[in-house]
């Protein structure tokens, strides 16, 4: 099919439909519930259609058409049906007059030519400074990521390691509604919550082949007050991964797998201070993943996460079902024992059950002078194939259990593992 070079920026300001998201979420108590409260009084005479088809096939209609509609008070950018738009490396910048909507009813698809990107490698389509944003979608957008795959360090080992953009960022953007999106392989992570405040993110599906390294699905860094629900993720990465700055984050009705399960982390990387808190996933299917719920940090650093619950979740053949691992590392060569840490602490496992893949369902690696404080199970029902038993293996880590553990019925006890 022809590639135009063109994307349809569509921004409505309100729209008829937004109470909907009370019954799909439940009324959030972040303040971008204010926005839609907002949104849903305004009247539709207040809204300015931008269609970048107006805007001609140049490549820079796309910005051209998003200028025009952030000046209004009230705006619509808009991907129509049955069509692919070809776009490089774009920036939607703010802040803009008044609350925007982005709808992509077509294909948004990226270049596959890698110079597209000279001026931004670390990001495809970015909305940047933009405040009381819509984004919906019943099209799709694909990154064409096979070209980055394939050159990527975890594949080829011969060139240096180098990241490839990240598909769709939000960045420093603020009361955010992101709903039905479609995006499937990206160049590296997919979603990017960055620096953002207020964010509800629902009905998102979001595709990549096993062998497309890196592709996190969904990632939050210095984010606070997002939900995330009722979500398809199938990728070669993490389905979630919470990193430094990550607060006050609910993921719910999540279906996880392929991939490497939800993720805390990792945290710590380059010598960097970590912190992360408040974090619930609670109700996700995993399926075929390498690992369930993770918590991941590197040596030698130093920060904390805590105050984090992973409750009412089913795993099927999941091969790591429950992960701490404080030794953390990303790279080939080994890393030498460090006497610092990043301190994990007040996490609760809740009603957990399924399968595992491996012996071992649950695995908790905390470091000597800084042990895993406070980790709490309730209810862990983890097997192997065929109803057998499966294991745990805990070090330097104070944990609590409640009712049924690994198949055994235990009372409230307060023990300390160090294998």
């Amino acid at each position: 099919m022809y590639l135009q070079r063109r994307f349809i920026p569509f921004l409505i300001v309100v729209l008829p439909s937004f109470p909907c998201y009370y019954s799909l979420l439940g009324k959030p108590n972040y303040s971008v519930s204010k926005k839609i409260d907002k949104v849903g009084i305004r009247s539709l005479a207040s809204f300015q259609t931008v269609n970048v088809d107006d805007y001609g096939d140049k490549g820079d209609a796309t910005e051209e058409a998003w200028k025009v509609a952030c000046s209004f008070r009230g705006s619509v950018l808009v991907v129509p049906k049955n069509k692919n738009y070809l776009l490089k490396a774009t920036t939607f910048e703010g802040p803009c007059k008044s609350s925007i909507t982005v709808k992509i009813h077509g294909t948004v698809q990226a270049s596959a030519d890698r110079s597209a990107y000279s001026n931004n490698m670390s990001r495809w389509l970015v909305f940047k400074d933009v405040h009381n944003l819509a984004v919906q979608s019943g099209g799709t957008i694909n990154g064409n990521g096979k070209i980055w795959w394939k050159n990527s360090c975890k594949v080829n080992h011969a060139p240096p390691c180098k990241n490839a953009p990240t598909a769709l960022t939000f960045y420093y953007c603020k009361d955010l509604v992101v709903k039905n999106l479609k995006i499937k392989n990206a160049q590296e992570k997919h979603f990017s919550f960055e620096k953002c405040v207020g964010v509800l993110a629902s009905g998102l599906k979001i595709t990549a082949p096993k062998d497309s390294p890196n592709t996190d699905a969904i990632h939050v860094t210095r984010t606070q007050n997002i939900q995330i629900s009722s979500s398809v993720i199938a990728t070669d990465d993490d389905c979630i991964s919470n990193v430094s700055g990550s607060r006050k984050v609910q993921a719910t009705s999540i279906n996880c797998g392929p991939g490497h399960g939800i993720s805390i982390g990792s945290l710590g990387s380059r010598n960097s201070e970590a912190h992360v808190s408040d974090i619930t996933v609670n109700g996700a299917t995993l399926s075929g993943t390498t690992n369930g719920v993770r918590i991941k940090l590197w040596q030698g650093r130093s920060g904390s996460a805590s105050i984090i619950k992973f409750q009412n979740i089913k795993m099927h053949n999941v091969k790591n079902p429950i992960i701490i691992d404080q030794k953390y590392r990303d790279q080939r060569k080994p890393c030498k024992s460090q006497s610092r840490a990043v301190q994990v602490k007040n996490v609760l496992y809740q009603n957990i059950k399924g399968t595992s893949s491996s012996n071992e369902a649950i695995k908790l690696v905390c470091g000597e002078k800084f042990p895993c404080r406070g980790i709490v199970f309730q209810d862990i029902d983890l097997r192997l194939g065929e109803g057998k038993s499966a294991k745990a293996v805990c070090n330097n880590a104070k944990v609590t259990k409640k009712g049924l553990f690994l198949q055994a019925a235990v009372e409230s006890i307060d023990l300390i593992f160090l294998y």
